[in-house]
Protein backbone atom coordinates (compact mmCIF):
# COMPACT_ATOMS: atom_id res chain seq x y z
CA UNK A 1 0.00 0.00 0.00
CA UNK A 2 1.31 3.33 -1.24
CA UNK A 3 1.80 6.29 1.48
CA UNK A 4 -1.63 8.35 0.15
CA UNK A 5 -3.57 5.37 0.24
CA UNK A 6 -2.37 4.33 3.77
CA UNK A 7 -3.12 7.83 4.85
CA UNK A 8 -6.13 8.14 3.49
CA UNK A 9 -7.30 4.68 5.04
CA UNK A 10 -5.97 5.24 8.32
CA UNK A 11 -8.47 8.62 8.07
CA UNK A 12 -11.03 6.33 7.55
CA UNK A 13 -10.83 4.26 10.25
CA UNK A 14 -9.07 5.98 12.88
CA UNK A 15 -6.29 5.52 15.03
CA UNK A 16 -5.47 1.41 16.66
CA UNK A 17 -6.61 0.86 20.12
CA UNK A 18 -3.11 1.02 21.20
CA UNK A 19 -2.28 4.33 19.79
CA UNK A 20 -5.83 6.22 20.72
CA UNK A 21 -4.52 7.06 24.16
CA UNK A 22 -0.75 8.42 23.32
CA UNK A 23 -2.44 10.24 20.51
CA UNK A 24 -5.24 11.68 22.18
CA UNK A 25 -2.30 12.88 25.27
CA UNK A 26 0.21 13.81 22.67
CA UNK A 27 -2.46 16.13 20.45
CA UNK A 28 -3.75 17.78 23.44
CA UNK A 29 0.02 18.79 24.41
CA UNK A 30 0.74 19.71 20.77
CA UNK A 31 -2.09 22.19 20.36
CA UNK A 32 -2.28 23.71 23.14
CA UNK A 33 1.29 24.41 22.59
CA UNK A 34 0.63 25.66 19.30
CA UNK A 35 -2.51 27.69 20.26
CA UNK A 36 -0.19 29.41 22.77
CA UNK A 37 2.26 30.23 19.95
CA UNK A 38 -1.03 31.02 17.70
CA UNK A 39 -2.37 33.44 20.35
CA UNK A 40 1.49 35.29 21.22
CA UNK A 41 1.70 35.30 17.54
CA UNK A 42 -1.74 37.32 17.15
CA UNK A 43 -0.73 39.63 20.50
CA UNK A 44 2.92 40.48 19.10
CA UNK A 45 1.05 40.90 15.30
CA UNK A 46 -1.98 43.45 17.34
CA UNK A 47 0.81 45.35 18.77
CA UNK A 48 2.69 46.12 16.13
CA UNK A 49 -0.57 46.50 14.06
CA UNK A 50 -1.89 49.08 16.49
CA UNK A 51 0.72 51.26 16.13
CA UNK A 52 0.57 51.22 12.56
CA UNK A 53 -3.24 51.31 11.90
CA UNK A 54 -6.25 53.99 13.29
CA UNK A 55 -9.27 52.66 15.25
CA UNK A 56 -11.02 52.85 12.05
CA UNK A 57 -9.31 50.81 9.62
CA UNK A 58 -10.17 47.71 12.38
CA UNK A 59 -13.55 49.01 12.65
CA UNK A 60 -13.78 48.81 8.44
CA UNK A 61 -12.65 45.29 8.79
CA UNK A 62 -14.48 44.52 11.84
CA UNK A 63 -17.97 45.71 9.89
CA UNK A 64 -17.18 43.07 6.92
CA UNK A 65 -15.74 40.31 9.13
CA UNK A 66 -19.16 40.58 10.74
CA UNK A 67 -20.82 39.38 7.62
CA UNK A 68 -18.65 36.77 6.12
CA UNK A 69 -17.87 35.25 9.50
CA UNK A 70 -21.64 34.65 9.63
CA UNK A 71 -22.26 33.10 6.15
CA UNK A 72 -19.27 31.07 6.62
CA UNK A 73 -21.30 29.07 9.13
CA UNK A 74 -22.97 28.09 5.74
CA UNK A 75 -19.78 26.78 3.88
CA UNK A 76 -19.38 23.88 6.18
CA UNK A 77 -22.65 23.22 6.86
CA UNK A 78 -21.58 21.17 9.73
CA UNK A 79 -20.55 18.72 7.51
CA UNK A 80 -16.91 18.55 9.01
CA UNK A 81 -18.28 18.00 12.27
CA UNK A 82 -20.51 14.90 11.18
CA UNK A 83 -17.27 13.67 9.29
CA UNK A 84 -15.44 13.60 12.44
CA UNK A 85 -18.43 12.08 15.13
CA UNK A 86 -19.18 9.35 12.59
CA UNK A 87 -18.28 6.13 14.21
CA UNK A 88 -17.92 4.81 10.16
CA UNK A 89 -16.75 6.70 6.89
CA UNK A 90 -17.04 5.06 3.21
CA UNK A 91 -15.45 6.72 0.23
CA UNK A 92 -19.15 7.49 -1.33
CA UNK A 93 -19.84 9.82 2.09
CA UNK A 94 -16.48 12.07 2.44
CA UNK A 95 -16.49 12.46 -1.23
CA UNK A 96 -20.38 14.08 -1.76
CA UNK A 97 -19.58 16.08 1.63
CA UNK A 98 -16.72 17.28 -0.01
CA UNK A 99 -18.53 18.27 -3.53
CA UNK A 100 -21.42 19.74 -0.95
CA UNK A 101 -19.04 22.08 0.99
CA UNK A 102 -17.69 23.26 -2.35
CA UNK A 103 -20.95 24.32 -3.93
CA UNK A 104 -21.83 25.83 -1.03
CA UNK A 105 -18.57 27.82 -0.90
CA UNK A 106 -19.42 28.91 -4.29
CA UNK A 107 -22.32 29.65 -3.67
CA UNK A 108 -21.90 31.90 -0.82
CA UNK A 109 -18.42 33.64 -2.21
CA UNK A 110 -21.05 35.14 -5.26
CA UNK A 111 -23.47 35.91 -2.24
CA UNK A 112 -20.74 38.03 -0.52
CA UNK A 113 -19.63 39.50 -3.68
CA UNK A 114 -22.97 40.50 -4.64
CA UNK A 115 -24.15 42.31 -0.88
CA UNK A 116 -21.08 44.32 -1.19
CA UNK A 117 -23.03 47.73 -2.46
CA UNK A 118 -25.61 46.89 0.12
CA UNK A 119 -23.36 46.82 2.89
CA UNK A 120 -21.64 49.99 1.81
CA UNK A 121 -24.87 51.50 2.40
CA UNK A 122 -25.70 49.63 5.72
CA UNK A 123 -22.97 51.07 7.13
CA UNK A 124 -22.54 54.48 5.22
CA UNK A 125 -19.39 53.94 4.39
CA UNK A 126 -17.83 53.64 0.20
CA UNK A 127 -14.78 51.65 1.46
CA UNK A 128 -16.36 48.83 2.27
CA UNK A 129 -17.71 48.23 -1.42
CA UNK A 130 -13.59 46.65 -2.68
CA UNK A 131 -13.23 45.07 0.56
CA UNK A 132 -16.16 42.65 0.72
CA UNK A 133 -15.75 41.89 -2.82
CA UNK A 134 -12.03 40.94 -2.37
CA UNK A 135 -12.63 39.47 0.81
CA UNK A 136 -15.16 36.94 -1.49
CA UNK A 137 -13.04 34.36 -2.18
CA UNK A 138 -12.04 33.38 1.20
CA UNK A 139 -15.03 31.02 1.14
CA UNK A 140 -14.12 29.17 -1.69
CA UNK A 141 -10.57 28.27 -0.53
CA UNK A 142 -11.68 27.46 2.56
CA UNK A 143 -14.82 25.09 1.37
CA UNK A 144 -11.85 23.22 -0.57
CA UNK A 145 -10.54 22.19 2.79
CA UNK A 146 -13.23 20.90 5.02
CA UNK A 147 -13.05 17.53 4.38
CA UNK A 148 -9.63 17.07 3.96
CA UNK A 149 -8.92 19.03 7.34
CA UNK A 150 -11.38 16.21 8.92
CA UNK A 151 -9.74 13.42 7.96
CA UNK A 152 -6.55 14.86 9.54
CA UNK A 153 -8.79 15.22 12.53
CA UNK A 154 -10.32 11.25 12.28
CA UNK A 155 -6.52 9.96 12.08
CA UNK A 156 -5.72 12.41 14.64
CA UNK A 157 -2.42 13.40 13.17
CA UNK A 158 -2.87 16.90 15.15
CA UNK A 159 0.35 17.76 14.51
CA UNK A 160 0.29 18.17 10.75
CA UNK A 161 -2.79 20.36 11.46
CA UNK A 162 -0.75 22.30 13.86
CA UNK A 163 2.15 22.83 11.64
CA UNK A 164 -0.25 24.22 8.77
CA UNK A 165 -1.75 26.72 11.07
CA UNK A 166 1.62 27.95 12.44
CA UNK A 167 2.71 28.35 8.53
CA UNK A 168 -0.55 30.08 7.11
CA UNK A 169 -0.87 32.81 10.16
CA UNK A 170 2.59 33.44 10.38
CA UNK A 171 3.13 34.33 7.06
CA UNK A 172 -0.07 36.04 6.88
CA UNK A 173 1.11 38.11 9.78
CA UNK A 174 4.03 38.64 8.28
CA UNK A 175 2.18 40.19 5.22
CA UNK A 176 -0.04 42.10 7.30
CA UNK A 177 2.28 43.94 9.19
CA UNK A 178 4.61 44.30 5.62
CA UNK A 179 1.56 46.29 4.22
CA UNK A 180 0.55 48.50 7.37
CA UNK A 181 4.44 49.58 7.45
CA UNK A 182 4.39 50.36 4.09
CA UNK A 183 0.88 52.29 4.17
CA UNK A 184 -1.59 50.28 2.97
CA UNK A 185 -4.34 50.58 5.98
CA UNK A 186 -6.76 49.20 6.44
CA UNK A 187 -5.74 46.48 3.19
CA UNK A 188 -3.17 44.92 5.60
CA UNK A 189 -5.95 43.70 7.51
CA UNK A 190 -8.04 42.34 4.59
CA UNK A 191 -5.16 40.62 2.66
CA UNK A 192 -3.68 38.74 6.22
CA UNK A 193 -7.39 37.32 6.17
CA UNK A 194 -7.23 36.54 2.45
CA UNK A 195 -3.57 34.85 2.98
CA UNK A 196 -4.49 31.79 5.66
CA UNK A 197 -6.92 30.00 3.90
CA UNK A 198 -5.09 30.33 0.46
CA UNK A 199 -2.03 28.61 2.37
CA UNK A 200 -3.75 26.07 4.33
CA UNK A 201 -5.46 25.19 0.92
CA UNK A 202 -1.85 24.06 -0.56
CA UNK A 203 -0.51 22.65 2.76
CA UNK A 204 -3.54 20.50 3.67
CA UNK A 205 -3.61 19.15 0.40
CA UNK A 206 0.00 18.01 0.16
CA UNK A 207 -0.43 16.52 3.88
CA UNK A 208 -3.79 14.66 2.91
CA UNK A 209 -3.18 13.77 -0.55
CA UNK A 210 -6.79 12.52 -1.52
CA UNK A 211 -8.88 13.49 -4.65
CA UNK A 212 -12.83 13.21 -4.16
CA UNK A 213 -14.76 11.13 -5.99
CA UNK A 214 -18.19 11.29 -8.15
CA UNK A 215 -20.88 12.60 -5.06
CA UNK A 216 -23.57 9.34 -4.37
CA UNK A 217 -26.34 9.96 -2.05
CA UNK A 218 -27.49 7.40 0.49
CA UNK A 219 -29.51 6.95 3.75
CA UNK A 220 -26.46 7.40 6.02
CA UNK A 221 -25.61 10.38 4.23
CA UNK A 222 -28.98 11.87 4.42
CA UNK A 223 -28.63 11.82 8.24
CA UNK A 224 -25.41 13.11 7.85
CA UNK A 225 -26.46 16.28 6.57
CA UNK A 226 -29.35 16.26 8.81
CA UNK A 227 -26.83 16.29 11.62
CA UNK A 228 -24.37 18.97 9.92
CA UNK A 229 -27.42 21.02 9.45
CA UNK A 230 -28.27 21.53 12.93
CA UNK A 231 -25.04 21.68 14.02
CA UNK A 232 -25.04 24.99 11.39
CA UNK A 233 -27.97 26.63 12.62
CA UNK A 234 -26.81 25.86 16.22
CA UNK A 235 -23.55 27.64 14.99
CA UNK A 236 -25.81 30.44 13.51
CA UNK A 237 -27.51 31.22 16.47
CA UNK A 238 -24.49 31.28 18.55
CA UNK A 239 -22.84 33.53 15.67
CA UNK A 240 -25.87 35.81 16.26
CA UNK A 241 -26.00 36.03 20.20
CA UNK A 242 -22.02 36.66 20.22
CA UNK A 243 -21.48 39.15 17.66
CA UNK A 244 -25.06 41.73 17.52
CA UNK A 245 -23.26 43.87 19.60
CA UNK A 246 -20.65 44.34 17.32
CA UNK A 247 -23.04 45.14 14.40
CA UNK A 248 -24.96 47.20 16.09
CA UNK A 249 -21.76 49.38 17.42
CA UNK A 250 -20.82 49.65 13.92
CA UNK A 251 -24.52 50.46 12.73
CA UNK A 252 -24.90 53.33 15.09
CA UNK A 253 -21.75 54.49 16.71
CA UNK A 254 -19.13 54.18 13.36
CA UNK A 255 -15.80 52.78 12.43
CA UNK A 256 -13.77 54.02 15.42
CA UNK A 257 -16.33 53.16 18.34
CA UNK A 258 -16.37 49.96 16.77
CA UNK A 259 -12.44 49.35 16.68
CA UNK A 260 -12.16 50.41 20.31
CA UNK A 261 -14.65 47.50 21.26
CA UNK A 262 -12.99 45.52 19.27
CA UNK A 263 -9.48 45.41 20.45
CA UNK A 264 -10.95 45.61 23.83
CA UNK A 265 -12.62 42.70 22.76
CA UNK A 266 -9.96 40.77 20.62
CA UNK A 267 -7.42 40.82 24.40
CA UNK A 268 -9.74 39.82 26.89
CA UNK A 269 -11.34 36.83 24.91
CA UNK A 270 -8.32 35.66 22.59
CA UNK A 271 -6.44 33.74 25.19
CA UNK A 272 -9.63 31.67 25.63
CA UNK A 273 -10.46 31.18 22.76
CA UNK A 274 -7.14 29.79 21.85
CA UNK A 275 -7.47 27.12 24.34
CA UNK A 276 -10.98 26.42 23.96
CA UNK A 277 -10.38 26.04 20.31
CA UNK A 278 -7.13 23.89 21.00
CA UNK A 279 -8.61 21.45 23.50
CA UNK A 280 -12.11 21.51 21.23
CA UNK A 281 -9.84 19.77 18.48
CA UNK A 282 -8.89 16.90 20.19
CA UNK A 283 -11.46 16.53 22.84
CA UNK A 284 -14.20 16.79 20.41
CA UNK A 285 -12.40 13.92 18.36
CA UNK A 286 -11.90 11.77 21.47
CA UNK A 287 -15.22 11.98 23.00
CA UNK A 288 -16.66 10.87 19.94
CA UNK A 289 -14.92 7.67 19.79
CA UNK A 290 -15.80 7.26 23.89
CA UNK A 291 -19.82 8.13 22.75
CA UNK A 292 -20.46 4.47 23.61
CA UNK A 293 -18.70 4.29 26.81
CA UNK A 294 -20.57 6.66 29.33
CA UNK A 295 -18.87 6.36 32.10
CA UNK A 296 -15.17 6.96 30.73
CA UNK A 297 -16.89 9.99 28.34
CA UNK A 298 -18.24 11.93 31.06
CA UNK A 299 -14.97 11.33 33.11
CA UNK A 300 -12.96 12.46 30.47
CA UNK A 301 -15.47 15.74 29.44
CA UNK A 302 -14.96 16.51 33.47
CA UNK A 303 -11.12 17.08 33.14
CA UNK A 304 -11.30 18.73 30.04
CA UNK A 305 -13.22 21.00 31.72
CA UNK A 306 -11.26 21.29 34.65
CA UNK A 307 -8.19 22.30 32.87
CA UNK A 308 -9.74 24.89 30.57
CA UNK A 309 -11.66 26.31 33.77
CA UNK A 310 -8.12 26.24 35.47
CA UNK A 311 -6.22 27.76 32.41
CA UNK A 312 -8.83 30.79 31.84
CA UNK A 313 -9.09 32.00 35.41
CA UNK A 314 -5.99 33.65 35.34
CA UNK A 315 -6.75 35.53 31.82
CA UNK A 316 -10.02 36.70 33.83
CA UNK A 317 -8.03 38.21 36.83
CA UNK A 318 -5.55 40.00 34.65
CA UNK A 319 -8.27 42.01 32.18
CA UNK A 320 -10.72 42.13 35.19
CA UNK A 321 -7.90 43.77 37.83
CA UNK A 322 -4.90 45.29 35.35
CA UNK A 323 -7.01 45.96 32.09
CA UNK A 324 -5.21 49.79 31.88
CA UNK A 325 -1.59 48.26 32.11
CA UNK A 326 -2.80 45.72 29.51
CA UNK A 327 -3.80 48.86 27.10
CA UNK A 328 -0.77 50.86 27.51
CA UNK A 329 1.40 47.87 27.23
CA UNK A 330 -0.41 46.31 24.38
CA UNK A 331 -1.92 48.74 22.28
CA UNK A 332 -0.37 52.41 23.60
CA UNK A 333 -2.00 55.18 24.91
CA UNK A 334 -4.35 55.95 21.98
CA UNK A 335 -6.48 53.14 22.66
CA UNK A 336 -7.45 53.98 26.38
CA UNK A 337 -11.04 53.82 25.64
CA UNK A 338 -10.43 50.15 25.20
CA UNK A 339 -10.16 49.77 29.10
CA UNK A 340 -13.38 49.44 30.25
CA UNK A 341 -14.31 47.32 27.26
CA UNK A 342 -11.20 45.20 28.52
CA UNK A 343 -12.30 45.25 32.27
CA UNK A 344 -15.89 44.68 31.55
CA UNK A 345 -15.68 41.86 29.31
CA UNK A 346 -13.98 39.49 31.56
CA UNK A 347 -16.97 37.71 33.51
CA UNK A 348 -18.01 37.10 29.85
CA UNK A 349 -14.49 35.35 29.49
CA UNK A 350 -14.99 33.32 32.01
CA UNK A 351 -18.54 31.97 31.49
CA UNK A 352 -17.51 31.37 28.26
CA UNK A 353 -15.40 28.44 29.79
CA UNK A 354 -17.94 27.66 31.72
CA UNK A 355 -20.81 26.77 29.18
CA UNK A 356 -19.22 26.69 25.82
CA UNK A 357 -17.31 22.98 26.15
CA UNK A 358 -20.85 21.49 26.62
CA UNK A 359 -21.04 21.85 22.99
CA UNK A 360 -18.73 19.21 23.07
CA UNK A 361 -20.34 16.65 24.67
CA UNK A 362 -23.74 17.32 23.75
CA UNK A 363 -22.31 16.71 19.85
CA UNK A 364 -20.16 14.15 20.44
CA UNK A 365 -22.76 12.29 21.86
CA UNK A 366 -25.40 13.08 19.25
CA UNK A 367 -27.43 15.67 21.37
CA UNK A 368 -27.17 17.87 18.56
CA UNK A 369 -31.07 19.25 19.06
CA UNK A 370 -30.06 20.09 22.87
CA UNK A 371 -27.21 21.83 21.96
CA UNK A 372 -29.70 23.99 18.97
CA UNK A 373 -32.44 24.67 22.56
CA UNK A 374 -29.20 26.11 24.37
CA UNK A 375 -28.28 28.63 21.93
CA UNK A 376 -32.04 29.50 21.41
CA UNK A 377 -31.96 30.26 25.05
CA UNK A 378 -28.47 32.10 25.25
CA UNK A 379 -29.53 34.67 22.23
CA UNK A 380 -32.42 36.65 23.00
CA UNK A 381 -30.97 37.25 26.29
CA UNK A 382 -27.73 38.24 24.99
CA UNK A 383 -29.03 40.21 22.75
CA UNK A 384 -31.28 41.82 25.41
CA UNK A 385 -28.42 42.76 27.25
CA UNK A 386 -26.09 44.09 24.83
CA UNK A 387 -29.02 46.73 23.58
CA UNK A 388 -29.70 47.72 27.03
CA UNK A 389 -26.04 48.71 27.23
CA UNK A 390 -25.55 50.36 23.79
CA UNK A 391 -27.00 53.89 24.53
CA UNK A 392 -23.65 54.00 26.39
CA UNK A 393 -21.17 52.74 23.88
CA UNK A 394 -18.56 50.19 23.75
CA UNK A 395 -18.25 50.33 27.41
CA UNK A 396 -21.93 49.99 27.81
CA UNK A 397 -22.23 47.31 25.25
CA UNK A 398 -19.10 45.37 26.91
CA UNK A 399 -21.28 45.72 30.69
CA UNK A 400 -23.98 44.14 29.01
CA UNK A 401 -23.14 41.57 27.68
CA UNK A 402 -21.49 40.32 30.71
CA UNK A 403 -24.54 40.48 32.91
CA UNK A 404 -26.36 38.77 30.44
CA UNK A 405 -23.77 35.76 30.27
CA UNK A 406 -23.54 35.89 34.65
CA UNK A 407 -27.84 35.60 34.44
CA UNK A 408 -27.56 32.72 31.91
CA UNK A 409 -24.87 30.75 33.27
CA UNK A 410 -26.98 28.37 35.68
CA UNK A 411 -30.05 27.96 33.11
CA UNK A 412 -27.93 26.84 30.58
CA UNK A 413 -25.62 24.58 32.68
CA UNK A 414 -28.60 22.69 34.04
CA UNK A 415 -30.51 22.03 30.96
CA UNK A 416 -27.30 21.37 28.64
CA UNK A 417 -26.45 18.60 31.33
CA UNK A 418 -29.98 16.81 31.61
CA UNK A 419 -30.14 13.51 31.29
CA UNK A 420 -26.35 13.13 30.81
CA UNK A 421 -25.09 12.12 34.17
CA UNK A 422 -22.85 14.97 34.46
CA UNK A 423 -24.64 16.19 38.09
CA UNK A 424 -24.43 19.78 39.81
CA UNK A 425 -21.74 18.03 42.10
CA UNK A 426 -19.59 16.50 39.69
CA UNK A 427 -19.27 19.60 37.64
CA UNK A 428 -18.42 21.76 41.02
CA UNK A 429 -16.16 19.33 41.85
CA UNK A 430 -14.36 19.53 38.02
CA UNK A 431 -14.28 23.68 38.43
CA UNK A 432 -14.07 25.07 42.15
CA UNK A 433 -10.43 24.31 42.70
CA UNK A 434 -10.06 27.00 39.95
CA UNK A 435 -12.60 29.34 40.85
CA UNK A 436 -12.34 29.45 44.80
CA UNK A 437 -8.15 29.86 43.49
CA UNK A 438 -8.87 32.66 41.78
CA UNK A 439 -10.85 34.74 44.27
CA UNK A 440 -7.67 34.19 46.77
CA UNK A 441 -5.21 35.47 43.30
CA UNK A 442 -7.72 37.79 42.74
CA UNK A 443 -7.47 39.70 45.95
CA UNK A 444 -3.66 39.23 46.19
CA UNK A 445 -3.34 41.17 43.05
CA UNK A 446 -5.75 43.99 43.68
CA UNK A 447 -3.47 44.42 47.28
CA UNK A 448 -0.24 44.81 44.55
CA UNK A 449 -2.60 46.73 42.48
CA UNK A 450 -3.54 49.48 45.43
CA UNK A 451 -0.46 49.69 46.43
CA UNK A 452 1.78 50.17 43.80
CA UNK A 453 -0.46 51.88 41.13
CA UNK A 454 0.76 55.29 41.62
CA UNK A 455 4.42 54.44 41.83
CA UNK A 456 5.25 52.37 38.98
CA UNK A 457 4.65 52.66 35.22
CA UNK A 458 2.78 50.21 33.09
CA UNK A 459 5.42 47.41 32.25
CA UNK A 460 7.15 46.82 35.93
CA UNK A 461 3.82 47.24 37.30
CA UNK A 462 2.19 44.65 35.18
CA UNK A 463 4.87 42.23 35.92
CA UNK A 464 4.69 42.02 39.31
CA UNK A 465 0.68 42.45 39.28
CA UNK A 466 0.46 39.05 37.02
CA UNK A 467 3.87 37.58 39.15
CA UNK A 468 1.89 37.78 42.27
CA UNK A 469 -1.45 36.25 41.33
CA UNK A 470 -0.01 34.02 39.24
CA UNK A 471 1.85 32.27 42.22
CA UNK A 472 -0.63 32.47 44.78
CA UNK A 473 -3.24 31.36 42.01
CA UNK A 474 -1.08 28.16 41.37
CA UNK A 475 0.27 27.52 44.84
CA UNK A 476 -3.10 27.64 46.13
CA UNK A 477 -5.00 25.58 43.53
CA UNK A 478 -1.99 22.70 43.40
CA UNK A 479 -1.46 22.79 47.01
CA UNK A 480 -3.99 23.94 49.19
CA UNK A 481 -7.02 23.29 46.82
CA UNK A 482 -5.60 19.62 46.71
CA UNK A 483 -4.80 19.44 42.52
CA UNK A 484 -0.93 18.72 42.49
CA UNK A 485 -0.97 15.29 41.72
CA UNK A 486 -3.51 15.68 39.25
CA UNK A 487 -1.76 17.72 37.20
CA UNK A 488 1.75 16.41 37.89
CA UNK A 489 0.09 12.87 36.89
CA UNK A 490 -0.77 14.71 33.56
CA UNK A 491 2.30 16.41 33.18
CA UNK A 492 4.51 12.64 34.00
CA UNK A 493 1.89 11.36 31.41
CA UNK A 494 3.14 13.98 28.64
CA UNK A 495 6.60 13.45 28.90
CA UNK A 496 6.14 9.33 28.60
CA UNK A 497 4.09 9.14 25.88
CA UNK A 498 6.58 11.61 24.21
CA UNK A 499 9.95 9.59 25.79
CA UNK A 500 8.03 5.87 24.46
CA UNK A 501 7.08 6.44 21.22
CA UNK A 502 8.39 8.55 18.03
CA UNK A 503 6.63 11.60 17.01
CA UNK A 504 3.97 11.82 14.41
CA UNK A 505 5.19 10.88 10.75
CA UNK A 506 4.41 12.35 8.30
CA UNK A 507 2.15 9.84 6.57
Amino acid sequence: MNQRAKAYENALLGPEAAEFKRKSVQGGVLTVFSQGFGMALQIGTTVILARLLAPSDYGLQSMVFTLTTVLALFKDAGLSVASIQRKELTTDQISTLFWINVALGTFLMLVVAAAAPLLAAFYKEPRLLWITVASAPIFLLSSLVIQHGALLTRAMRFGTTIKISIFSTTIAAILAIVMAAKGFGYWALICQNICIPFLDLIAIWIAMPWLPGRPRSSPELRSMVRFGGTVTLNGLVVYVAYNTEKILLGRYWGAGPLGIYTRGYQLATLPVQQLIAAVHIVAFSVLSRMQSDTEKLERAYLKSLSIIVALTVPVVLSSALFAKEIILIMLGPKWLAAVPVLRFLAPTVLFFALINPFSWFLRATGRVRRSLNTAFLICPVVIVGVVAGLHYGPAGVALGYSAAMVLLFIPVMMWAKRGTGITSLNYWDAVKQPLISGVIAGTAGWLVHAKYSDTLSPIPLLSIELGVSALVYFGWMLFVMGQKDFYFDLVRTIVQSRRVVPAESAT
